[in-house]
């Protein structure tokens, strides 16, 4: 498994693992980064909001996020 140093960083690794086919929310995003021992605080919603390969629904508060496109190997 990757090790990720970064909200950013982390966030790809659950894309990669196809954790955002279905729509997720931000507290679902972080408990399942600490289920895989990741604590990064506020520095996750700044990542979700930054993250190129998501699309966020919803009104903030409620946002959910999603996969633009799936993530396919060799194309990051």
């Amino acid at each position: 498994m990757k090790i990720a140093k970064s909200a950013p960083d982390a966030l790809k690794i659950l894309w990669e693992n196809k954790f955002f086919v279905k729509e997720k929310s931000q507290k679902e995003v972080e408990e399942e980064l600490h289920k895989i021992g990741y604590n990064f605080g506020d520095a996750v919603r700044k990542a979700l909001e930054n993250a190129n390969f998501l699309l966020r629904k919803g009104k903030p508060g409620k946002r959910k996020y999603i996969q633009k496109y799936p993530f396919m190997e060799g194309k990051k």
